[in-house]
């Protein structure tokens, strides 16, 4: 495995930690506890419950790109998980512009920071298809 590949493997790692770390702070940022109130007991628990579940997968997917890089590069399932990052980074992207648009900046710098997310990803999986 390529030093260039190692790092983008570790900056992955890194993203998506961050992005855990983001989402679990999404009680105090996002008021939920205020803003959650309206919505039904059904519904209130479904939208923390896929918050808490996203936070898991973000914790795998940093967990598998710090601690097992030569499998991602070297095996075809490893190559699987690494094109399954990028995608679901990249459908986030687009999720990002259906839902809330590019008119604005803060939306614009979530779209791109999206698609810097299956770059990540998608740059180790073209060189390891190589």
């Amino acid at each position: 495995m390529s030093n260039f590949t190692e790092t983008m493997l570790i900056v992955g790692g890194v993203f998506n930690l961050g992005f855990a770390v983001f989402h679990l702070a999404f009680w105090r940022l996002f008021r939920w506890k205020k803003d959650l109130a309206s919505l039904t007991l059904i519904n209130r628990s479904v939208m923390q419950i896929l918050n808490l579940c996203l936070t898991f997968v973000f914790l795998v997917m940093s967990y598998v790109s710090f601690f097992h890089g030569p499998e991602l590069i070297q095996t075809s399932l490893g190559k699987t998980i690494l094109a399954a990052f990028s995608l679901f980074w990249f459908l986030r992207m687009v999720e990002q512009v259906i839902f809330f648009g590019v008119r604005n900046r803060k939306s614009l710098t979530f779209t791109l920071v999206f698609l810097l997310g299956s770059v990540i990803y998608l740059v180790p999986f073209l060189r390891a298809m190589l």
